[in-house]
């Protein structure tokens, strides 16, 4: 009898492919486990910039705007760096107000003509009190604490506050106990 061997090449595909296939095959995993990681690491990061930035804004909590004497009754001036509307009602009280429209969130914008905010999205209408006029908005403005402390508006623009109507005790006023003013 003959024996008959296999050409060399056919010899070391046979022993090379297996040996491949392992190679890719651990590639792949190797490749899978570096997609999940990162995607977890992105995950974190993700998260934890958040909780940085709600603590940051926590801590800058309260905006300065300036002396009240600077503000004729019945005027509203936006203040950018709080993103709010402090507006001075008529009777020389103070409320600073959100921007956010209470409908679905839309920025809402002072209209000096009418005298009243509108929303550009749905046309929901505020009076300079934050009280609602014309709806799809469920309530009024929210608003934020004001305090007057000799003479010099300050606002805590930590948490927006809800409500459901205007009440007095939401503006605050320069003879009032509660706003620094001295006796």
């Amino acid at each position: 009898m003959v024996e008959q061997h296999a050409p060399p090449h056919v010899a070391n595909e046979t022993i090379a492919q297996p040996s491949r296939r392992r190679f890719l095959n651990r590639l792949w995993a190797i490749l899978g486990l570096a997609a999940v990681a990162e995607f977890c690491w992105l995950a974190v990061s993700f998260l934890d910039f958040r909780k940085e930035r709600n603590q940051h804004d926590k801590t800058q909590r309260i905006i300065t705007v300036g002396a009240v004497d600077h503000y004729k009754p019945a005027t509203v001036t936006a203040i950018p760096q709080g993103a709010f509307y402090l507006s001075c009602l008529s009777d020389g009280s103070f409320m600073a107000l959100s921007q956010t429209c209470t409908h679905l969130g839309c920025s809402i914008h002072w209209d000096e003509e009418k005298q009243q905010f509108a929303c550009p999205c749905h046309g929901s209408t505020f009076n300079p009190a934050g009280e609602l006029i014309t709806s799809p908005a469920p309530r009024p403005l929210d608003y934020y604490p004001v305090r007057i402390e000799d003479g010099i508006i300050k606002v805590d623009i930590s948490t927006a506050l809800r409500r459901e109507r205007f009440e007095s005790e939401q503006a605050a006023r320069l003879d009032h106990p509660m706003d620094g003013k001295r006796s």
